[in-house]
């Protein structure tokens, strides 16, 4: 299945995730599959699409972020044509 993860940037925080992100990655469990994001223009929000069949996998990823992004996980049907 895939989700469409948006990432809001806590007030204030934004310079400490791009710190984490680029001393980390994303962090990602094995089993989450990272497919491509966007950042929005103020650079606030990320919209992060993955993939996985094991949907308690969030809850390993989310809480290494917890403390600077608030997060909202969305799963997709299909793709409208």
């Amino acid at each position: 299945m895939q989700y469409m993860v948006i990432q809001t940037i806590k007030s204030d925080c934004t310079q400490q995730v791009f710190d984490r992100f680029h001393k980390k990655g994303r962090m990602l469990p094995v089993g989450l599959i990272y497919i491509d994001s966007w950042l929005e223009d103020q650079g606030n929000r990320c919209f992060e699409l993955v993939e996985t069949n094991d949907p308690s996998l969030f809850d390993q990823w989310i809480p290494q972020w917890a403390d600077i992004v608030d997060f909202e996980v969305i799963m997709l049907s299909k793709k409208l044509e």
